[in-house]
């Protein structure tokens, strides 16, 4: 809603019917012509008044519900704006500032506020959704508001809120559960609600040695066993994995260097990473998320529920764009010598000598897994034939069946 002539269709037409009064008035000598147009100025005139001195529109509070919002997910925009007048408001037309990230229906009218009391404050209550369709950090804004004077002559257009921040995440996909061996996970394996972090205490109990404290007897298991027990702690290993997104440039449509949400292939890999970055952690596992330059894309997640450090990587892979350099064919020699638990790339283009490049480091790892967003057919059969667990990620891919082929049944082929 712009600002722009300040009289409506009915004012426009009282000013040109007033000017031609004037006019004839001049012309033929009829004086109550000249009385009209006296007239209709003096109604446009009231109008400019009631709407710049009787009537007073205050700061508005825009609040979003939530502010951060996975794409594909509605957030519920509210505003209140303060109003007052001397006189009744009439309809009052209102519209919202949406970028093309964000689809809603961001404007509307609202005359309830006519039949209330005048001269005292007013609060107007603006309500609707808006569903995310692109990834970034945009701006709602400018909220305004049209006013019109109680003949529908003038109007005035307000704007009493600025612009407010939304985050869109990518979309989080809940994958099954997989069970994973011990030998796969590259450690001991516990339940998530028994995982209380790295190198969490288990506690059990053994017979008393001369020297213990005997603050450390273990009553319940004395009274078992009919001799003295006391506890013992045992330390416990969490289990590690790996995702590795890769950012280079050259795997990636031009679009995905400079625009968030531009690149439906890198939209698809990164819902996909924080897919299954939340599948590991919620499984028990610690799970480092790097570019394949060995960059952190964020903090380590623990293998414990921690919304927080959720929320942190999903406002970090908000604003990921990729970057310049190649880096994926010097992976392997990044990751000699070093043994890791599950590990899961995940890239865009992949030819047939990325595959050559990669296939020593699926030795590396006790559960490899390999995700292409726009692989060739040859490639995937290559680093298949290396060890890898392989699948295409492409927009239309199913990524709960997709997870569950490479991560249980072992390598599959899906094809967006």
């Amino acid at each position: 809603m712009r600002r722009g002539w300040p009289l409506s269709l009915r004012g426009t037409g009282a000013l040109v019917l007033a000017i031609v009064s004037f006019i004839l008035a001049g012309e033929l000598g009829i004086i109550e012509l000249m009385y009209i147009g006296c007239l209709l100025v003096a109604l446009l005139a009231a109008g400019f008044v009631v709407l710049h001195v009787g009537r007073r529109v205050g700061q508005a509070e825009r609040t979003l519900r939530p502010d951060v919002v996975p794409v594909g997910s509605s957030t519920q925009v509210h505003a209140r704006v303060t109003m007052r007048s001397f006189s009744p408001l009439g309809t009052i037309q209102w519209s919202d500032g949406l970028p093309d990230a964000l689809e809603g229906d961001a404007r509307g009218d609202a005359s309830g506020l006519a039949t209330r009391a005048a001269g005292v404050d007013q609060p107007l209550d603006i309500a609707y959704s808006a569903r995310a369709v692109r990834r970034g950090v945009w701006s709602i804004g400018p909220l305004t508001l049209r006013t019109i004077d109680p003949f529908g002559l003038v109007r005035r257009t307000h704007a009493p809120a600025g612009d407010t921040r939304i985050v869109a995440v990518p979309a989080t996909i809940p994958l099954p559960h997989v069970a994973i061996s011990a030998g796969e996970a590259g450690g001991a394996l516990h339940a998530s609600s028994d995982q209380l972090g790295q190198g969490a205490d288990n506690l059990i109990a053994r017979p008393y040695a001369p020297g213990d404290s005997m603050r450390r007897i273990h009553w319940r298991a004395t009274a078992h066993r009919d001799t003295l027990m006391v506890r013992q702690e045992e330390q416990e290993s969490t289990p590690a994995a790996t995702v590795l997104l890769d950012l280079g440039a050259p795997r990636w449509d031009p679009s995905a260097r400079h625009d968030t949400g531009a690149d439906p292939a890198f939209e698809a890999a990164l819902s996909t990473c924080v897919s299954i970055v939340l599948r590991f952690a919620r499984d028990g596992y610690q799970v480092d998320v790097l570019d394949t330059d060995g960059t952190p894309l964020c903090e380590p997640l623990p293998g414990i529920d921690a919304p927080e450090d959720v929320e942190q990587m999903l406002l970090r892979f908000a604003s990921l764009v990729s970057r310049r350099d190649d880096t994926l064919p010097g992976l392997a020699q990044r990751y000699a010598g070093a043994q890791a638990g599950p590990l899961v790339l995940i890239t865009g283009i992949l030819r047939l000598q990325d595959a050559d490049a990669l296939a020593p480091l699926a030795h590396h790892s006790s559960l490899p897994i390999l995700l292409a967003a726009s692989p060739s057919a040859d490639a995937l059969e290559r680093a298949t034939q290396a060890g890898w667990r392989t699948a295409a990620i492409g927009p239309d891919a199913d990524l709960p069946d997709v997870w569950s082929d490479v991560a249980d049944r072992g390598a599959h082929h899906v094809f967006a």
